[in-house]
């Protein structure tokens, strides 16, 4: 007879993210308050609102994360380091940086290398590389993935939710490739309780989303149930 698997607690995977444009500074503080409360391990906002997480966060749990040329990823190196260097200054400990995807596409390695490795020795801090997995072929993402371990990268982002979200396919790979030497964070179009455990069970060890209080309500009502 088969044994049903425990519900896994999510709550210790969830980037607290809010990256609605149109987001403000009373929201940024609920979601600190939320971060706090759950024990998240980070809340993930714009650069402009660094500065505010650090105060509110402060002496607490949940780590200050911020992204850096976001959702685009295409300024200039120097205009993205400079982002990130500001970023830091500011107090952020984490950075989620969009990668240039038209450096993967025309074969730039050496370029991409460059720039992500640069972020990541100039800062010194935990530098998460996002992907967008959605717009790239199985044999980019290898491509990729080689180059940004080897760059210093902490962390792998699988999307930014603007192109498409995080897949079960996509976490297995990143997962065996990297083995367990760099972090896996599953990101984008993450709705449901089920789907949140499916990916850390596919080795995912973050999970971006807005949705983290919203889930742990469903993994509450699924826990009452079993």
């Amino acid at each position: 007879m088969a044994v049903e698997q425990p519900a896994i607690d999510i709550a210790p995977f969830i980037d607290h993210s809010l990256l609605t444009i149109t987001a403000t500074p009373e929201e940024v503080s609920k979601f600190c308050n939320e971060a706090d409360k759950f024990r998240f391990p980070s809340v993930c906002v714009y650069p402009c609102y660094v500065k505010q997480v650090v105060d509110l966060l402060n002496s607490k749990n949940p780590k200050v994360c911020t992204v850096i040329d976001f959702p685009n990823g295409t300024t200039t190196s120097k205009t993205k380091l400079y982002e990130a260097l500001e970023a830091v200054e500011n107090g952020a400990s984490e950075l989620d940086v969009m990668v240039n995807l038209t450096y993967i596409k025309t074969g730039q390695t050496n370029q991409l290398h460059r720039e992500i490795a640069e972020i990541s020795e100039e800062t010194g801090k935990t530098v998460k590389a996002i992907l967008e997995m959605a717009l790239l072929t199985e044999e980019e993402k290898r491509l990729v993935i080689e180059v940004l371990m080897d760059a210093g990268v902490a962390f792998f982002v699988t999307n930014t939710g603007w192109y498409g979200g995080a897949t079960l396919t996509d976490v297995k790979l990143l997962r065996e490739i990297t083995k367990t030497n760099v972090g896996i964070k599953a990101a984008g179009g993450i709705k449901t309780y089920q789907q949140a455990a499916n990916l850390i069970l596919a080795g995912a060890t973050r999970l971006g989303t807005s949705r983290g209080v919203e889930l742990l309500k469903q993994q509450n009502t699924q826990s009452e149930l079993e």
